[in-house]
């Protein structure tokens, strides 16, 4: 590894970096966006039993909030169980909207990565030209100049490629994973409010 990493040339330390944040990010997101600790199945249930039972404490409420992100939006929405639905729809969608901000966090460092790994592995790729070129003399040329600015040239544009491809696939991954899990939680919150104020039977 080292001896592809002298290879490659002092360009390829950027997309070794890059790299090295890209496995942390996507290291990061697997563990946090899991279904069961965003949007635990049952929760709904057990917050319409715990209703029914006991109703709405503050205990309750602080339950909720450290319990999952579809609880902070449960425990916003009765925070305001008593006012018309509409007002505690509105605090949902508020707390639904800071918690998909959540759900989105690193997720565009990640598609930067994705997008800047091919043209850090050019840039490479340029400066192992310009080595070949700058070795030309009169006399000819240096083969071992020559190796050295093709292998520059050839092992960046490679390692950019490394990084950039899985780096798009789990962007894209992640961004659909958002996406299922803030329809879902909207649902769920949906569902809440209708039940709460009779317009649904849970």
């Amino acid at each position: 590894m080292i001896a592809i990493v002298e290879a490659a040339g002092w360009p390829i330390w950027f997309l070794i970096f890059a790299s090295i944040v890209a496995v942390g990010l996507i290291t990061e997101r697997l563990v946090y966006l899991r279904r069961s600790r965003i949007a635990p199945q049952g929760l709904l249930d057990e917050v319409i039993k715990e209703l029914a039972q006991r109703g709405v404490s503050d205990g309750m409420l602080e339950k909720l909030n450290k319990h999952s992100p579809l609880g902070c939006i449960f425990a916003a929405g009765l925070k305001n169980i008593k006012a018309t639905p509409e007002i505690m729809k509105e605090s949902i969608e508020e707390a639904g909207r800071a918690a998909t901000h959540d759900l989105e966090r690193f997720l565009t460092t990640l598609g930067t990565i994705a997008s800047i790994s091919p043209l850090l592995g050019l840039f490479g790729t340029v400066v192992g030209m310009i080595e070949i070129f700058g070795a030309q003399t009169v006399a000819g040329n240096s083969p071992a100049v020559l190796a050295h600015g093709i292998s520059v040239a050839l092992y960046n544009t490679a390692f950019g490629l490394i990084v950039a491809i899985p780096s798009m696939i789990f962007y894209r991954h992640f961004r659909a994973q958002v996406d299922s899990l803030t329809i879902e939680m909207e649902q769920q919150a949906i569902k809440l409010v209708e039940i709460v104020h009779g317009e649904r039977r849970s």
